[in-house]
């Protein structure tokens, strides 16, 4: 496991990506977001080691959007917060997939996408959502989505 700082943004585990300091600025953005929230450390794993949460968070883009990334992913995350059920796979494209997924069947429960500042919205999500853009002192300009997640997982 790799704990992210956001201190101190580093490339560690990206280094494969064309765009691995930015999108080592979004993960550490995560980091900040979580650790302010919540208290959490966010921690990091290579891809090899976390196949259930890759898994997972493919399985719900298939199956509720029909959606497949075409790009391999670096690292993930999973983890529970809040009553909150988090999973994080970050790509060597400069994407980043969030699944926020309440336990409480009442809560929200949604898919999140960023893209790290340079790259080129993914062919497989051009066409299908809308990018908002915002800016980070950690990541520069992030552009995000999201979809409501209709399924149970």
């Amino acid at each position: 496991m790799y704990e992210v700082t956001f201190e101190t943004v580093s490339t560690v585990g990206l280094e494969t990506s064309p765009v691995a300091p930015a999108l080592a600025g979004l993960r550490a953005n995560e980091a900040r977001y979580f650790k302010n929230k919540y208290g959490h450390t966010f921690a990091v794993q290579p891809a090899a080691d976390a196949p259930a949460t890759i898994d997972w968070v493919h399985r719900i883009l298939k199956d509720d959007r029909d959606l497949v990334i075409e790009s391999r992913p670096l690292e993930a995350t999973q983890f529970e917060v809040g009553g909150i059920r988090f999973g994080y796979v970050f790509y060597e494209s400069g994407l980043a997939i969030n699944v926020m997924y309440a336990i409480d069947d009442a809560g929200k429960r949604a898919v999140g996408f960023k893209l790290s500042d340079g790259m080129e919205i993914p062919a497989e999500l051009a066409s299908r959502f809308k990018f908002a853009t915002q800016r980070s002192k950690l990541a520069g300009t992030i552009r995000g989505s999201f979809f409501v997640i209709k399924g149970e997982y």
